[in-house]
């Protein structure tokens, strides 16, 4: 028979017992569905820490006191103990970095390099307040280093950072808040205590995990050390010069331990991030979800696997005398085994494109109700149709080969 004709018996043998196709596809339906929302979530997370979380820009390499993304306590409570990055260390690797093409660096807000609970603030504008506004201390050439863009006005100079300017440059989200759509530049708000004049306005950042992104002050570093105390710790952001990348590490790596005393062979007191380290630590992370999630999914793909071989050597058993009439009618063993493999294999394509599309549905409704990502790819649905397949061919192989075994003459006298 041509491959039509088998799919259609098939389909017509599945019609005629509906629930308990439905029943036998039930498990494969779950395990696919699972499969593909997982694996839809964790490539749109991939996508989404490589644009948002380590997007530093070209070229562009971290040091910090302590790891910027923690995922080891103990470290993380030693590193608290390192000695700060200081001003002094950035105006070293300044003058010292043959290899980079420019030293800068910020205080994060309420980071752990930022004591004393210095991240945040109330701002005021006239009669309105806003609080729990992070603020944030820049060196004037993060604005050619930083991948963040100006909406209006202009950055602050060197000579403003020098002298400890009361400038400052406003987030997307206090511009709406406090201005209603107003200009802002020129205007002067009240922030921790001190007058600051809006020279600029940034773009629009959105949400990164859930946290709003665009509530924060921009203000010199000099500015930020003299409001705040000289003893914060400053993460340096440094743009490396062309195919220079790795030089450029290894030089300011060699600088901070000759600056620090660091003896040789021992363990650095700071820590170095690049974009790849940000996603080296995230694949790993989503990779053990991932496989914990995979190895479910597999599991209730089995389980319906098997409930699929139970269900078909029933109907074998129900179709002896279905079997010995097409064999006696001329049809061979393989005849009979591709038939009932074909069975098998539409049903775990029904419930592979089933599975498909309720994981892809999943993952769609999860990304517009809440930001976490997903994203939608075809080779996606592709290797949820292959999984599926597979299941039907490995569970269906047995029931096929045991009806094309049947005797003719034994499965023509049978009173099924």
């Amino acid at each position: 028979m041509r491959t039509s004709e088998l799919l259609s018996i098939a389909w017509d043998t599945l019609r005629s017992h509906r629930l308990r196709s439905f029943l036998a596809l039930l498990g494969l339906v779950i395990g696919v569905a699972t499969l593909i929302t997982v694996m839809t979530i964790v490539q749109g997370a991939n996508t989404y820490v490589e644009q948002k979380i380590a997007n530093l820009g070209v070229r562009v390499f971290r040091v910090s006191k302590v790891p910027l993304i923690a995922t080891n306590f103990e470290e993380l409570l030693k590193a608290l103990r390192y000695k700060d990055i200081t001003v002094e260390e950035l105006e070293a690797v300044r003058s010292a970095c043959r290899n980079c093409e420019a030293v800068g660096a910020q205080v994060f807000p309420g980071s752990a390099s930022a004591r004393g609970g210095s991240g945040t603030g109330r701002i005021r504008f006239r009669d309105k307040e806003i609080a729990d506004v992070a603020i944030v201390g820049q060196t004037a050439n993060m604005s050619y280093i930083s991948t963040r863009s100006l909406a209006s006005g202009r950055f602050f100079t060197p000579y403003e950072d020098r002298s400890a300017a009361p400038v400052t440059l406003l987030g997307y989200g206090l511009v709406d808040r406090l201005f209603g759509g107003a200009n802002a530049l020129g205007q002067t708000v009240r922030f921790a205590g001190q007058d600051l004049r809006v020279i600029g306005t940034m773009e629009k950042i959105g949400s990164v995990l859930g946290r709003d992104q665009d509530n924060y002050v921009l203000i010199p570093l000099g500015t930020f050390l003299r409001l705040r105390g000289s003893h914060h710790s400053l993460t340096l952001e440094i743009r490396a010069g062309e195919n220079l990348f790795q030089a450029a590490q290894d030089e300011v790596r060699l600088i901070l331990r000759t600056w620090r005393h660091v003896l040789p062979g021992a363990k650095e007191d700071f820590y170095i991030w690049t974009p790849d380290s940000y996603l080296e630590l995230w694949r790993s992370i989503s990779g053990a979800f991932f496989l914990v999630f995979v190895m479910i999914s597999s599991i209730a793909a089995v389980v319906g696997g098997i409930v699929i071989m139970n269900i078909m050597l029933v109907s074998v058993t129900e179709r002896t005398k279905e079997i010995g009439v097409r064999r006696a009618c001329g049809a061979r063993q393989r005849d009979i085994l591709r038939q009932f493999l074909a069975e098998a294999v539409l049903q775990c394509l029904i419930g592979g494109t089933v599975g498909v599309l309720l994981g892809f549905g999943a993952a769609t409704l999860l990304r517009q109700l809440t930001s976490f990502p997903a994203d939608v790819k075809a080779w996606v649905a592709l290797l949820g149709l292959f999984f599926a397949s597979a299941i039907g061919l490995f569970f269906g192989i047995y029931p096929a080969v045991k009806a094309a075994q049947l005797d003719p003459v034994v499965a023509l006298r049978s009173e099924g």
